[in-house]
């Protein structure tokens, strides 16, 4: 497992060990003991997936209060644009982002942080996502910021083919968000 560092030091991108041959490959795709001694110490209780086709965005979205939520995400099918956004306020680089391709063909995994918000768009023709997280699900924390809000200055290219939920359409901007005190996480 190497870990690649990104342009925020809380946000880290995993790629595996992968072990090729003329039957297929093998890598790990977790390893409790290994993962804390590189990322660090995150109790995973639940595994969610989705499956998407190309031009599907899902996000941005995060959980607040005592229901927050880091997030180890991958892909198991094809291949998609995800994105974490530091939603941490006071934080030095609150506001700024990460954005990373991972497929099933680099096996990449990224760690999302509690404090940040999360998307990705497909951009294959189907993708099949998978998120461990470290608590569980519960609806009434869930929160959002619209994918498209200017100050984020992300780049997700052709957003006339996009595909969101309604519920994704209506998020706020970032400015009118609930967001997490960076000393309080």
């Amino acid at each position: 497992m190497e870990i690649i560092q990104t342009a925020i030091p809380d946000v880290k991108i995993i790629a595996p060990r992968v072990f090729k041959d003329e039957r297929g490959y093998f890598f790990e795709s977790f390893n409790k003991r290994r993962f804390t001694e590189l990322v660090g110490n995150y109790n995973f209780v639940q595994d969610n997936q989705s499956q998407s086709t190309r031009g599907v965005l899902r996000g941005l979205h995060y959980q607040i209060g005592e229901r927050a939520q880091a997030k180890l995400v991958q892909v198991l099918q094809g291949e998609v644009l995800d994105v974490a956004v530091d939603i941490r306020k006071g934080s030095p680089t609150f506001g700024k982002h990460v954005t990373a391709v991972l497929s099933s063909e680099n096996k990449h995994q990224m760690l999302v942080p509690r404090g940040f918000a999360h998307g990705f768009l497909v951009l294959s023709d189907i993708a099949i996502f998978s998120y461990k997280c470290d608590n569980y699900y519960d609806a009434s924390s869930e929160r959002g910021i619209i994918f498209n809000d200017p100050a984020l200055h992300l780049k997700w290219g052709d957003q006339e083919t996009f595909i969101l939920s309604e519920k994704d359409k209506m998020l706020p901007l970032l400015q009118d968000a609930d967001v997490f005190e960076y000393n309080t996480l």
